[in-house]
């Protein structure tokens, strides 16, 4: 996968703990949360599984859409992840 903006969603577990990013690069993005690179909440919280991403045509869209997502309650963001993963299964090798 090229550089592209996306906005995704990582979870530790099905109905688990949720971490909602922003990044041009997805799939080395979501590889350094995986590698815990560095110190913070999905390394704290074990959160490596991508859920959910939208890809999207400009970072500002990103990041706008990212704090909608942000925003909303676990319930929308549970909602969203069951729209396009239904098992949540880990999404990251089928963005390799």
């Amino acid at each position: 996968m090229v550089k592209q903006p996306a906005v995704y969603i990582l979870a530790n577990q099905r109905n688990g703990t949720l971490y909602t990013g922003v990044t041009s690069n997805l799939v080395k993005r979501v590889w350094e949360h995986k590698s815990d690179l560095m110190d913070g909440f999905t390394r704290r919280y074990s959160a490596h599984m991508l859920v959910y991403y939208e890809l999207l045509d400009t970072m500002e869209t990103a990041i706008t859409r990212e704090k909608q997502i942000k925003a909303g309650s676990r319930a929308k963001k549970l909602q969203l992840i069951e729209s396009m993963n239904i098992g949540w299964a880990d999404l990251y090798e089928s963005i390799l």
